[in-house]
């Protein structure tokens, strides 16, 4: 969600977490001033009170946001706490404390799998506190727990065949010139009685049940489609797919891809395909041989969420990568974060060695894009720029961004 200062804002609830009274009327003022409705911001002076509330009360709060060191119950096991009561809503940490212990509980936050929205040193300040609001996705709290999701491969190969997952477009855009690039494609599948359910979970599913072959093609086809339309219809960028490793067992790929584009009216170049990098293969001779002939095809390649897995420089050196997407761990909030700033400028120094294009995901404010602008990076992904979306509003956003 994109909410807008002083709309967006009275929709949500909040709920204030601090001992020190000043700072919770601070914090329920600066509130205010944004837009957000009175009524809707309540606090506490501890995590336990907090916590009490909230299985009390039948509205839990959108967003709550939080100390660190309270007594009674401090911010860290309030965490715990909100965890295991499955707290759906956004969270963010305001806090006096050294940045290496706000850095951990930040680790922690995200560790329990919690909604976290980012940290903010005392004292708030109004852009700080809006730019993580801006953040919030009130459909995080509608979305399916990772646990509670019971599928079959029998519910995943009807959903394919009946093709009810589809696709949303995340734009990529040039740091330099702000011009659009290309999109990422991302699959969603919003089940009739499960509701929605994780790609994550949907994705280790087809790769669990051999369904992974099946699935990457709905998508590709989907993806394609749409970049033969848009390139009809005068829009020119690239399309973006995310493929499986399991998916590099498939000896037939090249060919496939290779008539899809044809059949859409599209260059093999604009359609680039990212591998997660913790995913990298383990028997590298047929995925190798397939990763080659892609790009002997002109289709470029991507190591996704780079930073984050498992592979080696050896397999950096030996596949024919031409991009590579450092994960938003190490983008977003670097300029505060001097282990992420260490890993996001190493990342960029090796791709630049390398002569590979650099792709900064997570991207979220201003001060995300003046660093990576900074450092070299050549594309940005991210909320700042835009979320993903259908790909009708993708000209409708554009004449926004370029305006």
């Amino acid at each position: 969600m994109q909410n807008d200062t002083g709309s967006g804002l009275g929709e949500l609830n909040f709920h204030v977490v601090d001992d020190e009274v000043f700072i919770r009327k601070l914090i329920i003022r600066v509130l205010g001033k944004m837009g957000a409705d009175s009524e809707k911001i309540s606090s506490s002076e501890n995590g336990a009170d907090a916590i009490a509330w909230l299985d009390d009360t039948t509205q839990p709060p959108d967003i709550i946001l939080c100390d660190l060191n309270m007594p009674d119950m401090d911010g860290v096991s309030l965490m715990r706490h909100l965890a295991t009561r499955k707290y759906r809503g956004g969270i963010i940490l305001v806090s006096g404390e050294d940045k290496r212990i706000l850095k951990a509980a930040e680790d922690l936050a995200r560790a329990h799998d919690l909604n976290f929205l980012g940290a903010l040193a005392k004292p708030v300040t109004p852009d700080a506190l809006e730019s993580l609001i801006k953040l919030y996705d009130p459909l995080a709290s509608q979305r399916t727990e990772r646990e509670g999701v019971e599928l079959t491969a029998d519910d995943l190969k009807t959903a394919i065949e009946n093709k009810d997952i589809f696709v949303v477009f995340q734009p990529q855009v040039s740091v330099t010139t702000r011009e659009l690039i290309g999109v990422e494609t991302l699959a969603r599948w919003i089940h009739a009685d499960k509701g929605f359910i994780p790609p994550d979970i949907f994705v280790h599913l087809a790769e669990e049940k051999g369904l992974i072959d099946d699935l990457t093609e709905l998508v590709v086809d989907l993806a394609v489609t749409q970049g033969g339309e848009w390139l009809a219809d005068g829009l020119d960028v690239k399309i973006s797919v995310n493929i499986s490793v399991d998916n590099l067992n498939n000896l037939k790929m090249p060919e496939y891809l290779g008539t899809k584009c044809e059949e859409a009216g599209m260059d093999s170049r604009s359609l680039v395909l990212e591998v997660t990098e913790s995913r990298l293969m383990e028997d590298i001779v047929t995925p190798l041989e397939i990763l080659t002939r892609l790009r002997l095809k002109g289709h470029d390649l991507s190591i996704d969420d780079f930073g984050t897995g498992h592979a080696s420089m050896e397999q950096l050196k030996r596949i024919p990568f031409s991009e590579l997407k450092i994960d938003r761990a190490f983008v977003n909030g670097a300029h505060r974060d001097a282990g992420a700033m260490a890993i996001l400028k190493a990342s960029v120094d090796l791709a630049k060695s390398m002569d590979m294009l650099i792709v900064a995901e997570g991207v979220e404010d201003q001060d995300d894009w003046d660093l990576v602008a900074k450092l070299g990076c050549d594309i940005v992904q991210g909320y700042f720029s835009a979320k993903p979306m259908p790909a009708g509003d993708i000209k409708v956003w554009l004449q926004g961004w370029l305006a």
